[in-house]
């Protein structure tokens, strides 16, 4: 099956059949609609390869669907059919989500993603489960997405931003009982160096995330690989 793997940020979307064709962006942001992104990945994608689509999308979602509407987009998602847009069969989980499956390799992992936003997975031996850790109190006045995402990089500077990690990363582990903490996400690069326990993760792991998103039958069936 060749996927077209579509991982929507609040800055970029970027696109790639995993394979088949280099991976492509173009810009997001808050004036962005569902239909506006879905005819520019139609028009840039015009004679790519491929018979089903995957969804990264920065928001809540349960079994398949969007839950609430994204912090840093445009609102219409909820109800918006993609797979009557783009002709072909849809599959859609949190962005987060779907680049923890690319970067998974075994055990107990808790993936985040620093970006205009926080996103985050936890995976457990092949059992992906969808956390939202973006609103948890960090400290008296902020949240881990205040402290950790786009916005508290730009309030507290480089160093203290970076100390944020390191205390958030500690208290996460020991939380989440976790072997390893991937930490991905655009802002993962002005890392000098990575928290104790922690793996580096690169931004193609999405694309392979999409494309394992197909082998998830539905039901589960025999597949090691499921979602809750």
């Amino acid at each position: 099956m060749n996927v077209l793997v579509i991982d929507i940020g609040g800055t970029h979307v970027k696109l790639c059949v995993p394979g088949k064709t280099k991976p492509l962006k173009f810009d997001s942001g808050p004036e962005m609609k569902p239909a506006h992104m879905v005819s520019q990945v139609l028009e840039v994608t015009a004679g790519w390869p491929y018979n089903a689509v995957s969804i990264g999308f920065p928001s809540a979602v349960v079994a398949g669907r969007i839950k609430q509407e994204p912090k840093n987009l445009q609102p219409g998602w909820v109800e918006f059919d993609f797979a009557r847009a783009f002709k072909k069969p849809v599959r859609v989980v949190n962005d987060a989500a779907m680049q923890a499956l690319g970067s998974y390799r075994d055990g107990r992992m808790l993936f985040l993603g620093l970006g205009t936003g926080l996103g985050s997975a936890l995976i457990s031996d092949k059992v992906l489960v969808p956390v939202e850790l973006s609103d948890l109190r960090f400290t008296k006045h902020h949240s881990l997405e205040d402290a950790l995402g786009k916005r508290g990089l730009k309030r507290l500077g480089l160093e203290k931003w970076q100390q944020a990690l390191r205390d958030a990363v500690l208290f996460l582990r020991a939380a989440f009982v976790t072997d390893y903490i991937v930490i991905g996400g655009g802002n993962v690069k002005k890392l000098k160096r990575m928290p104790p326990g922690t793996v580096r993760g690169q931004n193609n792991h999405a694309f392979l995330g999409g494309q394992r998103l197909w082998e998830i039958p539905k039901p589960a069936g025999r597949s090691p690989w499921r979602i809750v």
